[in-house]
């Protein structure tokens, strides 16, 4: 596990961009986050790029700064100039703290201002940082589990499975967009009725999101080869924002017995930053299991993740109703929770994922599942939050919710902090809902 702090997570470190100096931004120097991006309308090819502050450090300008960098920084940077980060990724963890060593330094104060190779976010539109070949969710938040079990079944809510192996199935890569998407509320089948009248058709009633944790695979393994749970992290990228959108009527008629489908594939959401694990490191946190709970398997287990396997980062959900963009008021959070309580850790994933032989790849994408903390205001879906769609949530302009209504946008923030180092974020995820075409 790489958890070992360097310069680059030096808390007095200021950068020449002053936007990330001040106390509340997502990226001061100490985060540089990974994104591709290009100017707003304009028809120009789409680079990787850097946050620093409000700005995007365009990594394409940087060919004759880099001139007396490293050779595998250099290497390392050239592989991050083009329209998807997946060479980087698999160029692997050496060759990304070498960058970010060097972006480092070549954004602190006192060294030579690059404002040329600026852009401001303002200015940016984004695309998917990877081309994700394939996208697997996970189940992760025995909270989430045990809270939406005992509303799909009130006397066995948490399947006995769940404490042994982590959850997922395997998700549709194709409608995964970047922050900002935009998606018609989904057509499916709905359960009948009445006890022998058909299923009806229709657009969805029960909208929600789904508050995750997004993880991007780095170098891949060989089909056959496990990934061994020391070695996890070392195939890891970055972690992101992700909001899995899902339709919570379909999901009841057909979750049994091959799980989510059509409820879950219409539409999922991700931030455009990559925060590295590097960057994380300050933030990370002992992964803990109840010592009345099963313990896991050996493949599954390691002095490593239960010193340092879990990550402190504070999540929160905001929502932003149609009425609410029309007299200018800002979305407003509905609940906050903390990646802290998986009861799954992002190394077991890849562990387990990969303990049949299964291989991944460089750019894969991982859900880590609704997070939800143990109190019912840390819920990470409206399911939750309303208990089924039975207590409607109310809103500061007197509306209320008990699911997505046509016009709604989600925000979803995610932050890491500690004391005696800088907070770093996660940016956000946004996403709205648009009126269902006619079947």
């Amino acid at each position: 596990m790489n958890i070992a702090l360097n310069e680059t997570h030096d808390p007095a470190l200021n950068s020449w961009v002053e936007s990330a100096n001040t106390p509340d931004t997502d990226f001061p120097i100490q985060n540089l986050p990974f994104c591709v991006f290009r100017i707003k309308g304009s028809n120009r090819a789409f680079r990787g790029g850097i946050a620093i502050g409000d700005q995007i450090l365009d990594l394409t300008e940087l060919d004759d700064t880099l001139a007396d960098a490293s050779t595998i920084a250099r290497n390392a940077a050239a592989l991050a100039m083009t329209d998807n980060l997946n060479l980087l990724m698999a160029a692997g963890q050496p060759a990304w703290s070498a960058l970010r060593l060097e972006l480092s330094r070549l954004l602190r104060s006192g060294s030579k201002p690059l404002h040329s190779a600026l852009v401001a976010q303002a200015d940016a539109e984004y695309k998917l940082p990877a081309a994700i070949g394939d996208y697997t969710d996970f189940y992760t938040s025995i909270h989430h589990a045990t809270s939406v079990g005992k509303l799909f079944r009130p006397d066995n809510p948490l399947l006995p499975n769940y404490k042994w192996v982590p959850i997922g199935y395997h998700g549709r890569a194709s409608t995964i967009g970047v922050s900002s998407q935009e998606f018609q509320r989904p057509l499916g089948q709905t359960r009948p009725t009445s006890e022998n009248g058909a299923p009806v058709f229709g657009p969805s009633r029960r909208m929600d999101y789904e508050l995750e944790v997004g993880i991007f695979t780095g170098p891949g393994n060989k089909s056959g080869t496990p990934i061994d749970i020391q070695n996890a992290e070392a195939h890891i990228f970055g972690l992101c924002l992700l909001n899995d959108w899902s339709a919570r009527d379909f999901q009841a008629w057909e979750y049994q017995p091959l799980g989510p489908f059509l409820s879950k594939n219409f539409a999922t959401t991700i931030s455009p930053w990559i925060v590295t694990l590097e960057a994380l490191a300050p933030y990370r946190t002992s992964w803990q299991r109840p010592s009345s709970d099963p313990q896991p398997l050996p493949y599954l287990d390691s002095t490593e993740l239960r010193n340092a396997g879990g990550f402190d980062i504070e999540l929160e959900v905001q929502l932003q109703t149609s009425k609410m963009r029309q007299e200018s008021l800002a979305p407003v959070r509905i609940s906050r929770t903390n990646f802290r309580h998986s009861y799954w850790a992002v190394a077991q994933l890849v562990a387990h994922h990969t303990v049949n032989g299964c291989a991944l790849r460089s750019g894969d994408l991982l859900g880590s599942g609704t997070q939800s903390g143990p109190e019912p205001a840390e819920a990470g879906s409206l399911l939750e939050l309303s208990l089924g769609g039975v207590q409607p949530i109310g809103l500061p302009n007197g509306e209320q919710r008990v699911f997505l209504e046509d016009g709604d946008s989600v925000v979803m923030r995610g932050c890491a902090s500690r004391d005696g180092y800088r907070r770093i974020g996660f940016g956000t995820v946004s996403g709205t809902v648009l009126p269902a075409r006619q079947p």
